[in-house]
């Protein structure tokens, strides 16, 4: 439906109302008319908040496709909710874009969003418009709700527990590489549908919150997975205090994952400390492990037991990542850092 001027309506009044407000679907938003929205929390929860900006030549490249540069906003910020057992209830959203306006790319942008708002069920509360030079910046916060005293905090982890993560690793690390060098794939001996899924994974992340109550219900510590595992397992283990100890070997490589590892081993650090992953890792008593795992796979999620969680002997806490020798791997970078 085409969007009428009025002489009281700015260029950014009508580019909300036409690519943003059927977004708004919550009766909070207001229709996006207001300069706030207004949440009404279920009883006896707390609100969860997260904030992450990506931003264009950083965490995407410009010409990746508008629909799924939307998509990635959204889903690194969910992605936290989920690692918290938190269900979304909406966001915001502040858009800095290049002049003039490419109402194609706009358009994609906003059916994109709009995509991953209905099957997350969380829609867009309200934002900002601007203008900017240069690249493209794309910042969303995300709301979510838990039952009161129930968020899972990085710092819950305990000699003991058991070390989980969902899905697989690396992929979106080794996807950022052949997106740089598309020559990598035929180096490494890929098949194109191998090329494909590291590339897409790397595109458009995989949220995992469909398994955000299992964390929620069975976690002692969880976060996700987006600096690398290597780094943040290091994170969570600093926060709780404690040790972790990793068997490399168990980590849930992908197929293509494995045949670009078999291609070149030194891919291993790449895959364990690359970032982008957004799975959900976290630590679990061993008697709430079998539950866990049922849990979770009832969700359609996959759940790995990579490790075991031990208090520091010496040193400060972290992690160490044994090969099948039992040798602690030395990674030249363990995470992946703005700064």
């Amino acid at each position: 439906m085409p969007v009428h001027k009025s002489s009281g309506e700015s260029g950014e009044d009508r580019l909300i109302a036409k690519y943003f407000r059927p977004l708004a679907t919550h009766p909070g938003a207001l229709g996006l008319i207001d300069d706030c929205a207004a949440l009404s929390l279920p009883a006896g929860c707390n609100l969860v908040l997260k904030t992450d900006a990506i931003v264009g030549g950083v965490h995407f490249f410009t010409d990746d496709p508008a629909d799924k540069i939307a998509q990635k906003a959204l889903r690194v910020n969910l992605s936290d909710l989920a690692a918290k057992g938190a269900k979304p209830v909406g966001f915001l959203l502040s858009l800095a874009l290049i002049s003039p306006i490419d109402h194609n790319w706009l358009a994609a942008f906003a059916r994109g969003l709009r995509k991953d708002a209905d099957a997350f069920g969380c829609p867009l509360l309200g934002g900002d418009t601007d203008r900017t030079p240069g690249p493209v910046t794309v910042s969303i916060s995300v709301f979510g709700t838990v039952p009161r005293g129930t968020m899972v905090l990085r710092s819950g982890a305990r000699a003991g527990q058991r070390v989980c993560v969902t899905g697989t690793i690396g992929d979106a690390a080794l996807g950022l590489l052949l997106r740089r060098d598309a020559g990598a794939a035929e180096s490494w001996k890929l098949r194109p549908a191998h090329a494909k899924h590291l590339l897409t994974r790397y595109l458009v992340p995989q949220p995992r919150n469909a398994a955000a109550k299992a964390v929620r219900l069975h976690a002692a510590a969880a976060m996700d997975v987006s600096d690398g595992l290597a780094g943040d397992l290091a994170k969570l283990c600093r926060a709780s205090g404690v040790c972790a100890e990793i068997e490399v070997e168990r980590i849930p490589l992908s197929q293509a994952a494995r045949n670009a590892i078999a291609g070149d081993p030194a891919l291993i650090e790449t895959a364990l400390t690359g970032g982008d992953d957004y799975e959900i890792l976290c630590t679990v008593e061993p008697e709430k492990l079998a539950t866990f795992r049922a849990a979770v796979k009832k969700a359609g999620v996959a759940v790995t037991e990579i490790g075991e969680v031990v208090k520091p002997k010496a040193g400060a806490p972290g992690a160490r990542f044994l090969d099948r020798a039992g040798k602690p791997l030395a990674f030249k970078k363990p995470a992946f850092s703005h700064f």
